[in-house]
């Protein structure tokens, strides 16, 4: 491998500016994406605290109720007693 003498970078006035000028919009972005996360996060609790309240306030379900309910499967009731159906034949 060659060795070769290190390589002298010169910083200038105008390298310093266009640095500080690209850092101050990225500082800008950053701090609108961070107002707009925040906002929607009170947003998204006010929501989630009104959703809570309504199926608090509402009725209680059981877990397997409101999995049930995303979904989308309704399950069809069992039929009741100790009635077995085999064919026509009840027993």
């Amino acid at each position: 491998m060659l060795r070769r003498k290190p390589t002298r970078l010169e910083l200038k006035l105008d390298d310093i500016e266009e640095f500080e000028g690209v850092r101050k919009d990225l500082e800008g972005r950053k701090k609108q994406r961070e107002e707009a996360e925040a906002a929607a996060g009170e947003e998204a609790a006010a929501a989630a605290a009104a959703a809570t309240a309504l199926a608090l306030g509402t009725e209680h379900k059981s877990r397997e109720q409101l999995v049930n309910e995303r979904i989308g499967y309704k399950p069809q009731p069992k039929a009741g007693g100790r009635v077995a159906h085999f064919g026509t034949f009840e027993f």
